[in-house]
């Protein structure tokens, strides 16, 4: 979202001198705060899916390092797809002419730098957080199979009982 931001406050403070940033700049309006609420979505999903992948590796086993490296590793083409979809279908937004230019232009920006910069913070910034804040999950998990172990005996799955039974409430459930 950082990114996204930033492409809606990069302009020069005195409009008679020409700044880099000359026509890849936009306002926070409308147009803009809905790329941004998608934005949003884009950007953690993709976080989603290396901590999510990260936690299932540590419960089966791996250390928390390893956990995070290989589902990095492995999400990156999930990733990275999704951010080339997203990007290379709205960059068309950011070149832009005519009547409502301003408008497309605006979601174009905000998508297509967000997308840029999140997809960069999401590969590198995601898993040092996950090795600095997460749990590990391998002692979980021991004991989740040993609680497993000892309670295979339950059965819960309801039983259906005639709808006449004595049960009372009439609802046919046991």
């Amino acid at each position: 979202m950082f990114g996204a931001l930033l492409f809606t406050f990069l302009k020069m403070p005195n409009p008679n001198i020409a700044f880099f940033t000359k026509g890849w700049t936009t306002t926070l309006n409308i147009y803009s705060q809905v790329g941004l609420v998608t934005l949003v979505g884009l950007v953690s999903k993709n976080g989603i899916l290396i901590v999510q992948f990260a936690n299932e590796l540590q419960r089966q086993g791996l250390s928390k390092l390893a956990a995070v490296a290989q589902a990095a590793r492995i999400r990156l083409r999930p990733i990275m797809m999704t951010t080339a979809a997203t990007v290379a279908g709205h960059f068309p937004l950011t070149l832009v002419s005519g009547a409502g230019a301003a408008a497309r232009n605006s979601i174009g920006l905000v998508l297509v730098g967000g997308m840029t910069i999140g997809t960069i913070f999401t590969l590198f910034i995601v898993p040092s957080l996950y090795m600095l804040i997460a749990k590990e999950h391998h002692e979980k998990s021991v004991a989740e199979t040993e609680e497993e172990a000892a309670g295979e005996d339950v059965d819960l799955v309801p039983e259906y009982a005639p709808a006449g039974a004595p049960d009372g409430n009439g609802n046919g459930w046991k």
